[in-house]
């Protein structure tokens, strides 16, 4: 445990915080007998005290932005797909305690499970130190000029932005198609291609689908973007 709090940069006073935010509900469950708690409970609080200081962070960083731009972008800061990259540079997944189907299923890698854990740590860190203790670690993992930047490129929609330059001009047609898929189920790649008149002008891949055609339809822009000039 002890590596993982220099990870953190936080010492806790009590421990058995910091291990019950790594119990994941599938050893709990298997463990019964030991009358252990989940994380699941430390989920829930983490979400909470996420939202409180991530909404603090922007209500004070950006003091001219209106409730509706504020809201997305709390949204885009703290989505699963953040808090999966939170875990990933924390290494979250070589700490949790997972019952044997999910250890077998991958489950040291799935987005969902690590992304829940990061919330369960920040609640941890929570309760062992105050609000200051889990605001500091917050910053330091999500609220930087870096993360924002990260921020304002998922806000952007490619897929509309070449919609509106391919309409510049009449009889244009685009069209959006699956190319194939990577990896195991628990961390898919989903490939797609976007076509302008039945020429492919764009690929890219994503954790989603959705995900694909905004990466897909980004390198297209760039791509149009640069022959018109």
């Amino acid at each position: 445990m002890r590596e993982l709090e220099i990870k953190l940069d936080y010492a806790f006073r009590n421990t058995a915080l910091l291990d019950e935010a790594l119990n994941h509900s599938s050893y709990a469950n298997e463990h019964r007998g030991r009358k252990m708690n989940s994380n699941e409970r430390l989920e829930f609080l983490g979400d909470s005290v996420l939202g409180f200081v991530t909404a603090e962070f922007l209500f004070l960083q950006h003091p001219d932005l209106p409730e509706g731009d504020l809201t997305r972008i709390r949204a885009a800061l703290v989505c699963e797909q953040s808090l999966y990259e939170v875990a990933r540079k924390l290494e979250l997944g070589r700490y949790l305690k997972l019952g044997k189907g999910e250890e077998a299923g991958g489950g040291r890698e799935r987005t969902s499970i690590l992304a829940d854990a990061t919330e369960a740590v920040f609640a941890a860190v929570y309760l062992d130190g105050g609000i200051e203790a889990a605001s500091a670690l917050i910053h330091r993992c999500l609220l930087d000029a870096e993360k924002e930047e990260a921020v304002e490129e998922r806000r952007r929609d490619y897929k509309t932005e070449l919609q509106e330059l391919v309409q510049r001009k009449a009889d244009q047609s685009l069209l959006y198609r699956m190319a194939g898929e990577e990896g195991p189920d628990h961390d898919k790649t989903f490939l797609a291609e976007v076509l302008l008149n039945g020429a492919v002008v764009g690929d890219g891949g994503g954790h989603s689908k959705k995900e694909a055609e905004q990466s897909a339809a980004r390198t297209a822009l760039e791509k149009l973007t640069n022959i018109q000039k």
